[in-house]
């Protein structure tokens, strides 16, 4: 009896938030991503079948693989809205009862299209200004994107002029700077627009426009290589597979990615709310890609090389090939999280952004999925602190090096969290949650907190009062 009474008497557990994103998004533009590369991979037997002359061979140049980026977003776009009917959610910003007439939207859309072409134009001329743009796989993206742009220019007219007629207020961010641009001709009160609106509208288009045009020009060579692989050539190598199925996964990954940034709808509720205020948050992010990565991680000559005088996991354990299976199976495990992490997103993959609360797929585990199982990547393909020099140093600048590339990601995460608790309750609530049953999560954050009882000689009870102290990321 006294055993019922307590396990009645004890707390519920609190649930976890339902996530913004259902699994079924990703799971949708992941099916129709392999439809795409099974047809292009078997391409001349279809071409033969239906009586095509001439040889041909598989589809794995870039235009395929910009073409998959359809056959991901299709998907996953009527999924969210034929199943999860996201377009009726309040995030949207949408009231589809309202349906104002057109003259009535005019006045506030024609503001907004001058805005969008203002931003493109200035974009583009970042673009031209910029020499990293006008070399090797970067000259793709700036094709597909001077492509693109005419097309933009035209068919965001009617867009912006539907989507005022159902939003609940048409003068948002784009409306604002669009506002700033009449007011240089005297056309708009300068007390109309709004600074900080301004600010929040190109926080957004920096991160779309630097982070798609690299998405766009690392989109080929996996594809090719995806698309031209021959498996059964290399099934008995464990090296060779693993290698093929860790392209495949970081194809997956870059494919569902790159249709985040470019894929920010409302009515698809995978606008972007707000992009990360923080200047801290930025500079995280910022190092991690070029041009700026170029300089600082990864090979011999950067700033925080880790890869001086390695050869990899390949080298060292050739001469074990049960253990070549082994690690090849543990390096494809955590790429495919890292992978699962970035599907989990659905439409919204993006950084720096904040465009709802994903709780479900990985994240259920860890609040950072992706960056925990991309560094421990790095620490069991490259084995930094093995060297083929044998010198100690090497081993231990690498080892040391590597821990700085661990403690950007660290950084990344922690700005990451700042910017979503300061935004979203829901976030709020995911984070509790996470603190208290994350697997991953729960025990490192209270290892953590006995660590820092006993180093403020508090001991293991030390408890971090307040929301505004927050405990770290994986």
């Amino acid at each position: 009896m006294d055993a019922k009474l307590t396990s009645a008497a004890a707390p519920a557990r609190a649930a976890l938030p339902q996530s913004d994103v259902s699994s079924g998004v990703g799971l949708a533009g992941l099916l129709g991503l392999f439809a795409w590369i099974m047809f292009c991979r078997t391409f001349p037997a279809f071409a033969q079948a239906i009586g095509l002359e001439g040889e041909y061979g598989v589809l794995s140049g870039p235009y395929a693989a910009l073409t998959a980026m359809v056959f991901t977003a299709g998907p996953m776009a009527l999924w969210s809205l034929l199943v999860d009917r996201v377009h009726l959610r309040p995030s949207t910003g949408l009231d589809w009862s309202l349906s104002r007439g057109v003259q009535d939207v005019l006045p506030v859309s024609s503001v907004k299209i001058a805005g969008l072409w203002a931003t493109w134009a200035i974009i583009g001329a970042l673009y031209c200004l910029c020499r990293w743009y006008w070399d090797g796989p970067y000259l793709f993206a700036m094709e597909v994107l001077g492509f693109a742009i005419i097309p933009m220019v035209v068919l965001c007219v009617p867009y912006v002029i539907w989507l005022d007629r159902y939003m609940i207020d048409p003068k948002d961010s784009t409306w604002h700077f669009g506002a700033l641009v009449a007011g240089t001709l005297g056309l708009i009160p300068r007390e109309d627009w709004d600074i900080e609106a301004i600010k929040k509208h190109w926080r957004a288009w920096i991160i779309k426009a630097f982070f798609g045009a690299f998405m766009i020009s690392i989109l080929p060579p996996g594809f090719a290589f995806v698309v031209e692989a021959q498996p059964a050539e290399i099934i008995a190598n464990p090296v060779e597979i693993g290698m093929l199925l860790i392209t495949l996964l970081f194809l997956i990954d870059v494919q569902i990615g790159t249709v985040g940034y470019l894929f920010t709808l409302r009515p698809l509720d995978a606008h972007i709310r707000s992009g990360n205020p923080f200047l801290g948050g930025w500079l995280a992010a910022l190092l991690c890609y070029p041009p700026f990565v170029w300089g600082i991680l990864g090979g011999n000559n950067q700033i925080l090389s880790y890869e001086s005088s390695t050869a990899g996991w390949g080298h060292w354990l050739a001469a074990y090939p049960a253990m070549l299976w082994v690690w090849a199976g543990w390096l494809v495990f955590l790429t495919a999280i890292y992978a699962w992490a970035t599907v989990a997103f659905g439409i919204r993959f993006s950084n720096l952004t904040y465009r709802g609360v994903l709780t479900n797929g990985p994240y259920r585990f860890t609040r950072h999925p992706a960056y925990l199982s991309k560094n421990l990547f790095w620490w069991c393909s490259v084995l930094p602190f093995l060297v083929t020099n044998g010198s100690p140093v090497d081993a231990i600048r690498n080892t040391f090096f590597l821990l700085m590339v661990n403690a950007i990601y660290y950084w990344r995460a922690r700005t990451e969290e700042a910017h979503l608790l300061a935004e979203d309750p829901k976030y709020r609530e995911y984070y509790d949650w996470m603190e208290a049953h994350g697997t991953i999560t729960a025990p490192l954050s209270r290892a953590w907190r006995w660590a820092g009882g006993r180093l403020s000689g508090r001991g293991a009870r030390h408890e971090v009062a307040g929301p505004a102290v927050q405990e770290p990321a994986e």
